[in-house]
């Protein structure tokens, strides 16, 4: 009865001092950077730079994984189901929810929750730029309304998936603008920006990141942004509002672990994350990529995360189960 008695409160303080060690060794292994599309969108962008970041401060392999598929569920789904140990994060976008939310507007069981991840901190949260071809006639948010009115239904757009981050903010602008545009969904952000490079689509709406380099080049031309300021990058575009079209939306990239990690651990994992995006070379990429970083711990980026979360399910609610959702 005596042993029994003690046996509980000792392994209690065995367990205790396992996770505090676990956490002091942290990372004590490879820290597995998810990308939960293909190689190429907005998280490539950011999880190649933090992961060589990683590598280099903390001597252990920080890999990217690209697990695509589901507009970002698989690989979300992946790091929801992972052991709550902090060695893999998922560097996602705002289709965290979006795949959430879309389930729910068909009755489908998603393959994962909110409650089965942990914020970790937000990197960046830029606008996405409504693009076109430069060999396009069309130069303003403007003429593309009223291109699109004088045909209703025949020009098109890509997007990074049925109801995701691109998807959503072009329905919206469909919505305010009282136009109509064919839906070509792709398996990313890099495949969607393929589509307009190659002629296939009218219209793509990308973050800055993934669209800059081939506006540099003078491959596309942007028309509107979605912040609600104009971008240093592109000082001379217009934000959608200017334009007249109330369109407000952002390409944010945000870090997640799998819930259930000790606090401890956290602790450190939100640690190793603020050291590698203050370093030079994160730095340097960002700028490079015309990516301005936004760093947010975990109980800011929590905050936002709730009020963009708000925003665009409306948004994802107007498309509804409709052919434009196709």
């Amino acid at each position: 009865m005596y042993r029994s008695l003690l046996a509980a409160p000792l392994a209690g303080m065995l367990g205790a001092v396992a996770i505090a060690a676990h956490a002091q060794d942290f990372p004590g292994r490879a820290i597995n950077l998810i990308v939960p599309n293909p190689p190429g969108g907005m998280n490539q962008i950011h999880a190649q730079p933090l992961g060589a970041v990683i590598e280099r401060l903390y001597k252990q392999p920080a890999p990217v994984l690209n697990k695509p598929g589901g507009t970002a569920a698989a690989g979300t789904a992946f790091v929801a189901n992972q052991p709550p140990d902090g060695h893999n994060v998922l560097v996602t976008t705002p289709n965290l929810y979006l795949a959430v939310e879309k389930d729910k507007l068909f009755g489908i069981q998603s393959p994962y929750s909110l409650e089965q991840l942990a914020h970790v901190a937000l990197l960046s949260a830029d606008p996405l730029a409504f693009c076109v071809q430069t060999e396009n006639p069309i130069k303003s948010v403007k003429e593309l309304v009223a291109a699109a009115k004088a045909k209703q239904g025949a020009m098109s757009f890509s997007s990074s998936g049925p109801y995701g981050i691109t998807h959503v903010p072009a329905a919206m602008f469909l919505d305010a603008a009282g136009i109509k545009m064919r839906h070509v969904p792709t398996t990313g952000g890099g495949p969607a920006v393929l589509q307009l490079l190659g002629g296939h689509v009218d219209m793509h709406d990308g973050g800055l990141g993934a669209v800059f380099p081939h506006i540099k080049s003078g491959k596309l031309r942007p028309l509107g942004l979605t912040d609600l300021k104009r971008s240093a990058s592109l000082p001379d575009v217009p934000t959608m509002k200017e334009a007249g079209v109330d369109v407000e939306a952002y390409l944010w990239v945000g870090l997640f672990t799998t819930a259930g990690t000790p606090e401890a651990t956290l602790t450190k994992l939100r640690d190793v994350v603020r050291k590698a995006v203050a370093d030079p070379l994160f730095h340097d990429a960002m700028t490079k990529a015309q990516v301005v970083i936004d760093y947010r711990d975990a109980p800011d980026f929590k905050r936002f995360f709730d009020a963009d979360y708000k925003r665009m399910a409306v948004g994802l609610k107007a498309i509804g189960r409709g052919e434009e959702a196709k």
